[in-house]
């Protein structure tokens, strides 16, 4: 692939990893506070498949930042942030209070931006402009 294309391909891919994770953590706010949510601890209070569901999406987004080349180093703290969220998210109301604080997809996606960062400064400027 052409170094434009990867870089058009890594926006795209960085654009679909954002817009899931505010989805999934930080989609709406508590009013008169700074705490967000979003669907995770909303599926996590679904018994036994709520946390499948966030599992499934979490794993597509692993997949995504694979796909955009992550090295394994920084998949490694990835899968460990979703193995987290995924274990004490199983626990009955402490995992639920655990999905609202802990935020797992938003700890992903700033290590995939610093990856980015680091691994492309040429291109940091056009790919990581945006927030989630």
């Amino acid at each position: 692939m052409e170094p434009a294309a990867i870089v058009l391909n890594r926006m795209a891919a960085l654009h679909r990893i954002r817009r899931l994770t505010r989805w999934l953590d930080t989609r709406w706010k508590i009013p008169g506070t700074n705490w967000r949510f979003g669907l995770d601890p909303l599926l996590g209070l679904i018994p036994g498949l709520g946390d499948v569901i966030t599992l499934c999406l979490s794993i597509w987004l692993l997949i995504e930042s694979r796909r955009i080349g992550a090295p394994w180093t920084i998949m490694l703290g990835m899968i460990g942030n979703v193995a987290l969220d995924f274990l004490i998210g199983e626990i009955p109301i402490l995992g639920d209070i655990f999905d609202f604080a802990f935020k797992a997809h938003v700890r992903n996606l700033a290590m995939i931006e610093k990856w980015l960062a680091r691994a492309a400064p040429e291109a940091s400027a056009s790919v990581l402009p945006a927030k989630a």
